[in-house]
């Protein structure tokens, strides 16, 4: 059975930073990342780094948040720094599977960044 879970989330003011971090279990995960929601608004997404390490960001984020990787312990990090109080949202970590090619989501965790 697949397991995302994830940890880190929090209040933090604006200008900090925090780390998330999500274990994921239960089969083997080709790309890992994360994606947020804000109320009202689609799931967008923020980073994304594959078994080979080669990493996406959203345009919001690029130049503040680092992903990065334990792939013999299938943990994702996410590193965000400068944080903006627009990047308050819900952040998700997501995994996808291999052979079966299906992506895992976990339950989320709460990033609230105040003015």
């Amino acid at each position: 059975q697949v397991q995302l879970v994830e940890s880190g989330g929090g209040l933090v003011q604006a200008g900090g930073s925090l780390r998330l971090a999500c274990a994921a279990s239960g089969s083997t995960f080709s790309i890992m990342g994360w994606h947020r929601q804000i109320p009202g608004k689609q799931r967008e997404l923020v980073a994304t780094i594959s078994s080979g390490d080669r990493i996406d960001y959203g345009d919001s984020v690029k130049g503040r948040f680092t992903i990065s990787r334990d792939t013999a312990k299938n943990i994702v990090y996410l590193q965000m720094s400068s944080l903006k109080p627009e990047d308050t949202a819900v952040y998700y970590c997501n995994a996808w599977a291999v052979p079966e090619i299906k992506r895992y989501w976990g339950q989320g965790t709460q990033v609230t960044v105040s003015a």
